[in-house]
């Protein structure tokens, strides 16, 4: 391990107050959280050692939450985990690279949250829906008809027959849920689905003004298709897909 002491990265902010955020768990030790400044904005960081920090839950969660703990208090654009520069030096320079990006994305997030909701089918309503598919049913009647060679592509059929059932399930929630909530967030994305019965995977960019109303509106989705679909809903984050380049320590130095 390391012993030479380095600059651990949180997040940028707009701001040339010195300022200081508590302690983060770094390395095994709680480590104190303060800013360095250079022409309008910071960035918050912690002296910590110049290494490689494995992405383990407990640490990507002491970044996590040392970045929402800023957020409470500033609009912040998140660094990626595990940046460490070597001295203030090195952290001013990378502020001084990133000052066209940060000109331009903290007017489109000031005063605004990111939210995360995925929804995942009900398996037993998934497998009701999909044996209401007229060709589903008469490719599972084949493989059950057919001969070991035959059943082979006839499974392959079907395979592809239940990934363009999923796939309408996707259009259809992207019209029943995510449109109404993409009219009144700022922003919206729709991310790949990352399990095979995830029919949503959204995240919504929300002006902090319109957050009770947005709230009301996936309730009241919430509320139509409980029993059909588990609703995941979280944050608030910082604006993580709505950064439009991923800013990493080592493309500044």
């Amino acid at each position: 391990m390391s012993t030479e002491s380095g600059k651990y990265l949180f997040c940028i902010i707009q701001t040339n107050e010195e300022k200081t955020f508590g302690k983060a768990k770094l390395a095994g030790e709680h480590r104190k959280v303060y800013t360095i400044s250079h022409k309008g904005v910071s960035m918050v960081v912690a002296d910590a050692p110049v290494e490689i920090y494995e992405p383990s839950r407990q640490n990507v969660k002491a970044h996590q939450e040392m970045v929402a703990s800023v957020m409470e208090q500033f609009t912040v654009i998140p660094m990626s985990f595990g940046n460490v520069l070597k001295g203030e030096e090195d952290v001013k320079i990378l502020l001084e690279k990133l000052l066209p990006q940060c000109d331009e994305i903290f007017p489109r997030i000031d005063n605004k949250i990111e939210v995360g909701l995925k929804l995942i089918g009900k398996k037993e309503w998934i497998e009701k829906q999909a044996k209401e598919q007229p060709a589903l049913k008469h490719l599972e009647s084949n493989v059950a008809q057919r001969n070991k060679d035959a059943r082979y592509y006839e499974k392959i059929r079907l395979g592809e027959a239940a990934r363009n059932f999923m796939v309408a399930l996707q259009v259809e929630f992207e019209e029943e849920i995510f449109n109404p909530l993409a009219k009144i967030a700022d922003a919206a994305k729709s991310n790949e689905a990352i399990s095979e019965r995830m029919l949503l995977n959204g995240a919504f960019l929300v002006d902090k003004e319109k957050e009770e109303e947005f709230d009301k509106k996936v309730n009241e989705l919430y509320e139509k298709w409980k029993e059909q679909i588990d609703f995941k809903y979280t944050g608030p984050w910082p604006a993580y897909n709505f950064i439009d380049i991923k800013l990493k320590a080592a493309e500044g130095v």
